[in-house]
């Protein structure tokens, strides 16, 4: 690593790349960096300029009471589903499973990263309890799992082997830019994001056994108090929700590489409403100590470092760009090795002129679309 990168990092202050994303549709590999991942040090400039971020730090219990209702609807479209309407055709269930299973499913994935994040309550075992209750009708163990697998997602952000967000050699070799094989692994997505964690082969922590035991027993319960047909919707409802949906697209938003330079992306638009904007991702990565209803507030205060970056405003977009383009697959990510991501870091402070710096950076602005 250049002596430079231990003190001054040349790409600040929006600490963009130099590199290219890949020029090649034929291309079967990661794009790769020499720098750490860019989060730490933008977090540690916005504090140099706006220390009074600082002050949008805490929780929010809000998230509980959001995700108690919306378990009390999937169970309650379930029961409708398997003791009330038993003669409702299944393509009509199907339907009933995306539109509103799909979207509360994709919910509670925003909930339970919330709670992953001890954002919800002071205390992580509350925060631990948010994730169980927001998995107690999602069929498979999932929040605890998350919980562990995401903060570490956090920790080495594009580490080749630790990063276990990373796309897995196979998911590159074998869906590469087929547009067919993308539609695929789009809808399959969540079954791809199990399989990252069990190629880790880690032992499974305590809280992830508990999660397996309650998730079973609430499965159990489902299928004796309701129905198989009520489990049956909930486990589709899962499906659609962390796949083929717009709810599920942030997803592919956060990281997959869009533009030059930029490894992390954030999406603006009416869907953080619903999603409680887990759409700022460039903001949450920045500063993760804070909730959701205040990260819109750091955009605002720091809006110098965020309005240059390049943000998407359509998850409809996104995913149609990802299947359509050549140039999108699995293989669009960021990676790097793990000691170009500890060594840029060594001895590192914000360089002084960064007031001047800020404001007259520029970079490709928002993009424009339609769908939400």
């Amino acid at each position: 690593m250049p002596a430079h990168t231990q003190r001054d990092d040349p790409r600040h202050p929006l600490y963009l790349g130099a590199w290219k994303r890949s020029a090649k549709a034929d291309l079967q590999d990661f794009v790769r960096d020499d720098f750490d991942e860019p989060h730490h040090k933008r977090r540690k400039a916005i504090l140099a300029k706006h220390p009074e971020v600082k002050q949008l730090y805490g929780n929010e219990p809000l998230t509980a009471v959001i995700g108690a209702a919306a378990v009390a609807v999937q169970l309650t479209a379930a029961y409708l589903v398997g003791c009330v309407w038993t003669d409702l055709h299944w393509g009509l269930v199907v339907a009933i499973a995306y539109l509103l299973g799909g979207s509360v499913c994709a919910l509670y994935g925003v909930i339970i990263h919330e709670a992953g994040h001890n954002l919800v309550f002071k205390r992580p075992f509350y925060n631990r309890l948010t994730g169980l209750l927001a998995n107690l009708p999602m069929v498979v163990p999932i929040s605890q799992s998350f919980r562990r697998y995401h903060l570490e997602h956090h920790q080495f952000q594009g580490v080749e082997g630790m990063d276990p967000d990373m796309p897995l050699d196979a998911e590159v070799k074998y869906i590469h830019n087929s547009p067919l094989l993308k539609t695929l692994w789009v809808f399959c997505y969540s079954a791809m994001y199990v399989a990252r964690g069990i190629v880790m082969k880690k032992q499974p922590q305590r809280w992830e056994v508990a999660n397996l035991l309650f998730t079973v027993a609430a499965d159990v319960l489902i299928v004796r108090l309701m129905s198989v047909r009520a489990l049956a919707y909930l486990a589709v409802s899962v499906f659609f929700g962390y796949g083929m949906h717009p709810g599920a697209a942030h997803f592919i938003q956060e990281h997959y590489i869009f533009r030059d330079g930029q490894e992390t992306y954030s999406y603006y638009g009416t869907g953080n409403i619903l999603y409680l904007n887990i759409g700022l991702h460039n903001e949450h990565h920045d500063f993760p100590q804070i909730p959701w209803t205040r990260i819109y507030a750091l955009r605002r205060i720091a809006a110098e470092f965020y309005d240059p970056l390049y943000a998407h405003t359509s998850w409809c977009a996104v995913i149609f760009k990802f299947i359509t383009s050549p140039m999108q697959g699995p293989q669009s990510r960021l990676a790097r090795l793990y000691k170009a991501h500890v060594s840029g870091r060594k001895d590192y402070r914000v360089p002084a002129d960064h007031d001047d710096a800020v404001s007259t950076t520029t970079a490709p602005a928002a993009a424009a679309a339609t769908c939400t």
